[in-house]
């Protein structure tokens, strides 16, 4: 369970149960843990593990083709994986939600991820991708809850990112 004051997890998986998402993929994150178990235990939600965030952009495709919606949920890093699958999205009008932790940000000490980290928003937005940035845990939900809306109801791709601020920076050893 989470050990914040409000459980951003469980309200964001209830956003996308009332939002009618059939379809969730992923990389594991730490940042997102919570937020995948829900997903993987919820029987309404199919959740595809992927080898790279890129096929999420395929699986969200393929699912609204199919008359589904679909959520991909991953790390900052992962945004740089997909820029050229970013592409398909805007020519063919697919709505995808992302939920995205951000890394290279706020008490970040792994200077590996700190390049896309500071990026990963500039490389959305060219891809004209809606972003949303969330630094306080209380506006995970809403945030998400908006950005469904706007998603699915506009045929837009849109993203939440999540700052360190909300998941806690993780500390490196090297």
């Amino acid at each position: 369970m989470s050990t914040t004051l409000v459980d951003w997890p469980t309200r964001v998986h209830a956003t996308l149960q009332a939002a009618a998402v059939r379809q969730v993929g992923f990389v594991p994150d730490a940042g997102l843990t919570e937020l995948i178990e829900h997903c993987q235990t919820d029987p309404g939600i199919s959740d595809v593990l992927l080898a790279t965030e890129e096929e999420g952009v395929a699986l969200a495709i393929g699912a609204w083709l199919g008359g589904d919606r679909a959520a991909l949920l991953m790390q900052s890093s992962g945004v740089g994986n997909c820029i050229n699958a970013f592409a398909a999205l805007r020519t063919c009008r697919v709505p995808l939600l992302m939920i995205v932790t951000m890394r290279g940000d706020w008490g970040e000490t792994n200077p590996w991820q700190i390049p896309l980290g500071q990026s990963a928003q500039r490389h959305l937005e060219l891809a004209d991708i809606i972003t949303h940035k969330v630094s306080a845990v209380e506006d995970v939900a809403p945030a998400v809850g908006a950005a469904t809306q706007m998603a699915f109801e506009s045929s837009e791709a849109v993203a939440v990112l999540i700052s360190q601020r909300v998941i806690g920076a993780k500390t490196f050893e090297g």
